[in-house]
């Protein structure tokens, strides 16, 4: 559904409450029983990692089948019945990367200081301004818009995946932490791209999309239920490695240190999409409102799970990394079911 505010000529709101009427609750409930399945697959998984009724040890094998199995049948079947205009649209590529590079450079600039180096507020700006798409953004946005908000939704993840994790990487390099330098870390890091399943999954799909190619029956049957498997087994993985990460870090965190990174991802990004995203529209630039939507709604997402495995990798600061991590995912519930609520 277009949102209405985003409408060119949308005429007089007849769906408005008379003025002195009080404002009805029912949208927002809708959104949240809408979100709130997603959201509950995510605490299952955390209660049955600190409960241990999921071992640690199992917490991988989850992850893997994920990463390597159910969410790339899930991204090449979104790629394939995509049109390809929609997998190559510069205007969305475009907004987003440009919000992508304000939050990065934004959340560095105010989080550096003679605590926080380098190394550290580089992850912090990723986590800024990476948001959880893969996992939980494009399930979500399915079922809340349709299929047709997986385009714009898989443009974002090959600009967070190329672009905007190689160039935290980099920043990360510039106070020497670690003993690798900038050369070697990006070439780390595109190794690590090379091996992901998921810019190849979508790859395929945009390719099959192009030349309008169909599986055979069998093999279309059996992509088909693992990419069904994809969203239930990602969401209660994602509540399951903030178990784990929770759990294996003893350290104290400043609340300072952390708290406005997550309060900035669900809150300051999506404002900032949505404010370059109606500017861009205003001026000319060939970008749907709906595609702003998604956008703007795949901004409000938590920050990205993976990037805690990518901060221990590169020797940044886990536990801060692993915190502003389980807060955004925490409070998103109520902001991203809030953001819902107003754009549609």
């Amino acid at each position: 559904m277009t949102p209405a505010w985003l409408c060119a000529d949308r005429g007089p709101d007849r769906t408005a409450p008379a003025p002195g009427a009080a404002p009805t609750i029912f949208p927002v409930l809708s959104v949240l029983l809408i979100t709130f399945p997603f959201f509950a697959l995510v605490l299952c998984g955390y209660l049955a990692a600190r409960r241990g009724v999921l071992p640690q040890p199992a917490i991988p094998g989850l992850n893997a089948f994920v990463l390597y199995f159910a969410l790339p049948c899930m991204l090449y079947r979104f790629g394939a019945s995509t049109p390809i205009g929609q997998l190559l649209d510069p205007a969305v590529a475009g907004v987003y990367l440009l919000c992508a590079l304000v939050m990065v450079g934004a959340a560095v600039a105010l989080t550096r200081n003679a605590r926080i180096g380098w190394n550290d507020a580089a992850f912090g700006a990723l986590v800024a301004a990476f948001p959880n798409t893969g996992f939980m953004g494009v399930p979500l946005l399915v079922a809340l818009l349709g299929a047709q908000s997986a385009g714009p939704a898989i443009v974002t993840i090959v600009v967070d995946m190329v672009i905007t994790s190689s160039l935290c990487i980099a920043l990360s390099r510039l106070d020497g932490a670690g003993t690798h330098g900038v050369g070697v870390a990006l070439k780390s890091a595109f190794k690590g791209m090379a091996t992901n399943p998921m810019p190849w999954s979508i790859a395929l799909g945009a390719l099959a999309s192009a030349l309008q190619f169909t599986l055979p029956g069998p093999v279309e049957k059996t992509v088909a239920m693992l990419a069904d498997a994809a969203s239930p087994v990602a969401l209660f993985t994602i509540g399951a490695v903030l178990a784990r990460s929770q759990m294996n870090q003893h350290e104290q965190v400043l609340v300072r240190d952390y708290v406005p990174i997550a309060l900035a991802k669900l809150l300051v990004h999506p404002l900032l999409v949505w404010s370059v995203g109606t500017a861009a529209i205003a001026v000319g630039v060939p970008l749907t409102p709906f595609a702003l939507t998604v956008l703007v709604l795949l901004a409000a997402l938590p920050s990205a799970s993976n990037v805690s495995l990518l901060a221990e990798r590169f020797g940044a600061h886990n536990g801060r990394i692993a915190r502003i991590i389980l807060v955004s995912t925490a409070l998103a519930f109520l902001s991203f079911s809030g953001a819902v609520a107003l754009l549609t």
